[in-house]
């Protein structure tokens, strides 16, 4: 590469956020530098917490105040110099909205695209683009227009249709519910005996308290003895603004009230203990009136060539491609031209087996990455940063080729692409290395190589050293001690599936993305007795969370450091008695600045430490309740492993979290803060101290380092060994050489996939080769 001057180079200079251990490094512009280094080594701190938010606090400072006011606060990166740099798109894995109504149409530009052809092309003709939308409904009425009548303006009233392409019957949800009113509450209790049973409702809780004190039914007596329209109050009475305990609040119907709280959102993205109420309560099903298409009458009769834009939706995204491709009309030829380009970069970027009609909350998050990237593919932008968070999660072998040209294409447009990354065929593209090290946590935040890929071989760094790693078959595998039958599966693309998933093993289920693997698992595995699914959804928990209250590890802390001081243990939580009074034990104060974006500053009073003076006063080991907090886990490990700070039921939890691989995390460290692979990892640990059972992990790799998959694989093993049985849906081929059986589906994706291609152990898929898994793990271990 040649020699760049200034003018081509983005400079961080004393980089401190996080754990980085003020850090300077010099990025190409124009070119694809990819950022290596094992989990919590400082990845995420230097390109998303310092590049990516400096570039974005810029481009937010370039508003107005009133507009500023509506947009997130983000405070300055801790870093002294940061130049060159350019606006910052960022195409990460967060899942997309969990709305019902958001579909892969409605989230990219298809949906619109498609609305607006069969508004113009459309037989017989059903209205504008509206009237072809699940999200506007038909509203008619009368109102008061003003018209001109002999040189007059007069007001007349007239009658008014707006029509939108709503279903009326299901409101566009393509799904009607009914409740089971015995999931909602005991009738043999009164509400101030806790006769709700719905999530959240309890008696001492606010929604507990406004039900039993809402007048409208008697909060004190059996709901068995209310009388019709006291009932009805309790379970459909529209919002109401009422008084309790001097406050005023709104009063609404259990129904209304779950409608709108827990059905609002995508099964796959409601918190499991929702979840579990929500399967038991409500029973949904296929709307009858529009067959679960969400459309009305009006919008599915419309047709162009006999297709419903229903029918398009229901199409699979590379079906849909080839049919737009044969529609010839001059008259809307940019709008075709454009609904193709945008239909073939789905084909292109693999998520040609998607349908519009997918409930976008649904995606996997590697799915939900490369669905952003879309809009980013037809972008005539240049000189723009792109910024990828692990863009091969999610990707079989055969696919990560392909996300390798796009991430080249990007670039090749004039583009600087930053990608933090673990995979080798990725790091293997890249004009430019930052390997972050040398370990994790405090033993992370160094810049301990930049450069080539060459140089990387030869620089001696974890990573360096791991670059060429192989894991190697297996000489012998373990016998299955029995089996979980699955037959006739036929969710999604699934085909009949018929399968038996092997127990008291490690089982790994796999085939390119879209080819049902998480359609099998899911949709027959998970939910049976004994199944425990430890996946990378968020936590349920605000930003005082953390792994010590999470895990529980908290509460045997607490009682050792209350009984070595004899006082309460509720000193040392910062959300009860030992709070610092200023903050409230947040550790920051909250100011707000009216239209001006709120500002978040560390508390002056107990200098971020969430504590209450007085009980930092207070010694366990020689370390105060926030000095603990402040631990990464290693160090907590050694520390309640031994000496006068022993406390096994602390260190119990604490060698659990080591095992899987979280030791740099410190103790306090926010959930909010963690990646999906994080917060797998943190579930597995809990469960972990279960007893018995079949893990079910989802690409449990996620996030992880070449030198961390070893250690998940020896961890897979000790659960394995210790009685267990372990299915693990995972594309690293790392994992499937270790495996000792592997499911293969495919042979394609959507309606190519849907079929078991493949059962049996590593060693014969790599002899059989009959398989895309087949050839790349045979070309991974050499055979």
């Amino acid at each position: 590469m040649h020699a760049a001057d200034s003018h081509d180079l983005i400079r961080v200079h004393g980089a401190r956020e996080n754990n980085l251990r003020d850090i300077s490094v010099e990025l190409p512009k124009r070119r694809l530098t990819v950022f290596t280094g094992v989990s919590g080594s400082g990845k995420s701190s230097l390109v998303f917490s310092t590049i990516a938010a400096e570039s974005q606090r810029m481009i937010n400072e370039t508003y107005s105040a009133f507009v500023q006011g509506f947009m997130p606060n983000l405070g300055r990166p801790d870093v002294d110099v940061l130049d060159g740099l350019t606006t910052a798109i960022i195409v990460d894995q967060e899942r997309m909205g969990g709305d019902v109504r958001s579909t892969v149409g409605t989230a990219t530009d298809v949906g619109a695209l498609l609305r607006i052809l069969f508004s113009r092309l459309g037989k017989p003709y059903a209205g504008p683009a509206k009237a072809f939308s699940f999200n506007v409904a038909t509203i008619s009425g009368s109102g008061a227009v003003t018209v001109r009548k002999n040189g007059q303006q007069v007001k007349e009233r007239r009658e008014f249709e707006i029509v939108g392409g709503a279903c009326p019957r299901c409101e566009g949800r393509g799904s009607v519910s009914d409740v089971d009113l015995t999931a909602l509450y005991d009738d043999s209790k009164s509400i101030v005996e806790g006769a709700l049973t719905i999530p959240n409702y309890s008696v001492d809780g606010w929604y507990g308290r406004i039900f039993a004190n809402s007048g409208f039914f008697p909060g004190d007596k059996p709901i068995s003895s209310f009388t019709k329209p006291q009932l009805n109050a309790l379970l459909y009475k529209e919002p109401t603004r009422i008084k309790v305990d001097g406050i005023n609040v709104t009063f609404e119907g259990l129904i209304p009230r779950i409608q709108k709280s827990f059905l609002a959102k995508e099964r796959e993205a409601m918190q499991p203990h929702i979840r579990a109420f929500v399967d038991r309560a409500i029973v949904f099903q296929r709307c009858p009136d529009c067959d679960g298409t969400r459309l009305s009458e009006l919008a599915r009769s419309s047709k162009i060539r006999g297709i419903s834009i229903a029918d398009a939706c229901a199409m699979q995204i590379s079906d849909l491609a080839d049919w737009v491709r044969q529609l010839d009309e001059p008259s809307v030829a940019p709008l075709l031209g454009s609904l193709r380009h945008t239909l073939d970069s789905f084909v292109e970027i693999g998520l040609g087996y998607l349908s519009l009609d997918r409930p976008s909350g649904s995606l996997s998050g590697g799915e939900a990455q490369r669905t952003k990237m879309i809009k980013h593919l037809g972008s005539s932008l240049t000189d723009v940063t792109y910024v990828f968070d692990e863009p091969t999660i999610g990707l079989h072998p055969h696919d990560i080729a392909r996300m390798n040209d796009l991430l080249l294409r990007l670039r090749d447009k004039g583009n600087t692409v930053l990608v933090v990354e673990h995979k080798p065929e990725t790091i293997a593209i890249a004009d430019h290395v930052v390997d972050l090290g040398p370990r994790a946590g405090a033993d992370g935040g160094h810049v301990v190589y930049t450069g080539d890929l060459d140089g990387l071989r030869a620089s001696g760094t974890l990573t360096g050293r791991h670059l060429e790693y192989r894991a190697s078959l297996k000489p012998s595998v373990r016998t299955p001690s029995g089996y979980l039958e699955i037959r006739g599966a036929d969710r999604h693309n699934l085909r009949g599936v018929d399968v038996d998933v092997p127990l008291g093993v490690l089982t790994v289920v796999t085939g390119v993305a879209g080819s049902g693997k998480s359609s099998l698992i899911h949709g027959s595995i998970a939910g049976r007795d004994g199944v425990v699914v430890v996946d990378q959804g968020a936590i349920k928990g605000s930003r005082r969370s953390n792994p010590a209250t999470y895990t529980g590890l908290l509460e045997p802390i607490r009682k050792a450091f209350a009984k070595a001081n004899g006082v309460k243990p509720a000193l040392f939580s910062a959300n009860s008695e030992g709070a610092c009074p200023n903050c409230n034990g947040a550790g920051v104060v909250y100011t707000d600045l009216a239209m001006m974006a709120g500002v978040a500053t560390t508390c002056d009073v107990c200098d971020g430490r969430r504590f209450d003076a007085s009980v930092l006063g207070y010694t366990f080991g020689g370390r105060d309740i926030s000095e603990v907090l402040a631990m990464p886990v290693a160090e907590a490990e050694k520390f309640f492993g031994a000496g006068e700070a022993r406390t096994p039921a602390a260190h119990r939890i604490l060698e659990r979290l080591a095992d899987v691989g979280l030791g740099y995390l410190t103790l306090g460290q926010p959930l909010t803060t963690l990646s999906g692979g994080e917060r797998q990892r943190l579930k597995l640990a809990v469960h972990l101290g279960e007893s018995g059972g079949t893990f079910v992990l989802d690409e449990p790799t996620t996030g992880l380092h070449l030198a961390d998959v070893e250690q998940l694989l020896a961890l897979l093993d000790r659960i394995v060994d210790g009685g267990r049985s372990v299915i693990v849906i995972e594309h690293h081929q790392a994992v499937m050489a270790h495996a000792d059986r592997i499911i293969d589906l495919g042979p394609g994706a959507g309606h190519d996939g849907g079929a078991v291609v493949f059962e049996g152990t590593p060693a014969e898929l790599v002899a059989d080769r009959s398989t895309l898994t087949g050839e790349h793990l045979a070309a991974y271990v050499g055979a």
